[in-house]
């Protein structure tokens, strides 16, 4: 990766800024814990996120979209907590 961890890992938090009012509407919220040298996002859910049956879901729809619009280096996202399938 061309960027330093901790420059991506700040362009990672930023990029989600944009979905988390609809996460904290909830009572929700997500937090950046890690990427890994193969660019997968690790995150932590907050909140009423991390027992929600939704999660995946929005791990997919919104979390995971907003970083890669936004930060090209990701290749992925995974929840380090919360409701398993």
């Amino acid at each position: 990766m061309s960027a330093t961890k901790q420059d991506l890992l700040k362009r990672i938090d930023e990029s989600l800024d944009s979905v988390r009012p609809h996460l904290a509407a909830d009572g929700g919220n997500v937090e950046v814990v890690d990427i890994t040298d193969q660019g997968i996002v690790q995150i932590k859910w907050l909140g009423t996120c991390e027992s929600c049956n939704m999660s995946a879901m929005t791990m997919r729809a919104g979390i995971e979209q907003a970083i890669k619009r936004q930060v090209a280096e990701v290749k992925g996202v995974e929840a380090i907590n919360g409701v398993t399938a």
